[in-house]
């Protein structure tokens, strides 16, 4: 654990009363553990801050502020603590199934509540003291999001790789029974929690709605580097169909008693059944885009929109899309609708096939640097190469392979537009106006 102040913002009201090296012991004479114990009890406008200078004195300082305002204070980490590692052995873990070599910081699993509400990881519940499970009620800690995987406790044990896993369910209520909201995923196995487990699953969750307010269902993501691990598969079309059947007879029932569907299929499941993807009513409030639930319609209904009501100047400069195997398509009839307003676009999709990772993993967030320059290189690009933002690692332009893309500019010879999860940005990328738009990134 780490309360050492490192930095006083100018704004703190506690500039002149704390120094940098100083520990933060308590406010209002609540231990200050984390960040979530830091933001919540500093919310209120009168505060007694307890502090411990390097010398181990202590003492207290009375401050004012806006209710809920910053007290504006940086510490060694920003959880004031180690992110939590995850204890699990999941059968279809995703880091266990990547490469030797690549940067370490990929191989950490975190299974944090903290990180859950703050930054929107999902979280096992296997890893919670109950200490941290009253705190989580206590302090309304609230929306977190959960991996659920099956409500049965033994499949979900086996799931999990962990004793704890049985729990899950039960925690669940418990926490639902407390007023927190939960936003739920589960990752599908072909032959383990799909079929009548997946039924009861979804039946047993439906019934703490609307503290479990969605649950995504999002297929199972395999590459080539599974030696020694479960066996397991990839869906076959006709058990996506199913499965994605399945779910949408269940919703059609939770939509009548709810008013809401509460289950949705990922796009991916839905391309893996060759389905076309639902209208944007189906979506209800888009709650699960980032476990890609609606992504590509919402991606689509920005898009048109934009087409609609934005009058802009095509530049006319032939570009090229890259993307993964499974939007593809989806991206390449935006090109055609696109081109029916503005015939002199340019452009062009190209999928890129997931030599790195496997031929069995086809989304656009896992391509990476090296797949791009291979399978691009001595192809006519044009001037501009677009691909989506979800390839690089965030706040730089770094792709999973430790590819830059300065390098891919280099090797390619052609600018290089990372692009956000935005139809309209979309649009504007295609058509060349990029003034006043965030469409460029971060240098590494």
């Amino acid at each position: 654990m780490s309360s050492v102040i490192k930095k006083i913002e100018k704004h703190s009201p506690l500039l002149h009363k704390a120094k940098v090296g100083d520990k933060l012991v308590s406010i209002n004479g609540r231990e200050i553990a984390d960040v979530l114990d830091y933001k919540f009890f500093s919310y209120d406008t009168r505060l007694e801050v307890a502090l411990e200078n390097e010398s181990g004195q202590k003492r207290t300082v009375k401050v004012k502020k806006p209710a809920g305002g910053d007290l504006g204070l940086e510490f060694e980490t920003y959880l004031m603590d180690r992110a939590h590692a995850c204890r699990n052995r999941c059968v279809f873990c995703f880091v266990d199934q990547l490469p030797r070599g690549m940067r370490k910081t990929l191989y950490f699993k975190d299974d944090d509540a903290r990180l859950s509400f703050l930054t929107g990881n999902y979280i096992t519940l296997t890893n919670l003291s109950e200490r941290e499970i009253e705190r989580i009620i206590d302090l309304r800690i609230s929306p977190i999001n959960v991996s659920v995987h099956a409500t049965e406790p033994q499949l979900r044990e086996k799931l999990l790789g962990n004793p704890e896993g049985a729990r899950g369910y039960e925690l669940i209520k418990r926490l639902a029974a407390g007023g927190i909201t939960m936003n739920c995923q589960i990752v599908c196995c072909p032959g383990l929690n799909d079929g009548e487990a997946l039924s009861r699953s979804m039946e047993e969750l439906a019934a703490l709605y609307p503290q479990v307010y969605s649950v995504s269902i999002v297929p199972v993501g395999l590459t080539k580097f599974r030696e020694n691990l479960f066996p397991l598969r990839p869906f076959l079309r006709e058990e996506a169909i199913e499965t994605v059947g399945r779910i949408n007879s269940f919703g059609e029932k939770c939509l009548d008693k709810h008013g809401s569907r509460i289950f949705f299929p990922s796009d991916e499941l839905y391309f893996k059944a060759e389905l076309p993807l639902p209208e944007d009513e189906y979506y209800e409030d888009y709650t699960q885009l980032e476990n890609g639930v609606g992504l590509l319609r919402l991606l689509e209904v920005e898009f048109n929109a934009s087409l609609e009501n934005e009058s802009l100047k095509c530049d006319n400069i032939p570009f090229t899309i890259a993307t993964g195997v499974s939007a593809a398509p989806f991206l390449s009839k935006l090109l055609v609708t696109a081109k029916e307003k503005y015939d002199n676009i340019n452009g062009r999709v190209f999928a890129i096939i997931n030599d790195f990772f496997g031929h069995t993993i086809d989304v656009a967030g896992l391509v990476t640097g090296g797949d791009l320059i291979s399978q691009l290189r001595g192809s006519y690009l044009g001037e501009r190469l677009l691909i989506p933002q979800c390839m690089l690692r965030d706040g730089d332009g770094v792709f999973l392979d430790d590819v830059t893309i300065e390098e891919i500019e280099k090797e390619l010879n052609i600018k290089v537009i990372p692009v956000g999860q935005d139809g309209s940005d979309l649009l504007h990328a295609m058509t060349g106006n990029f003034s006043g738009r965030d469409l460029t990134y971060p240098k590494a």
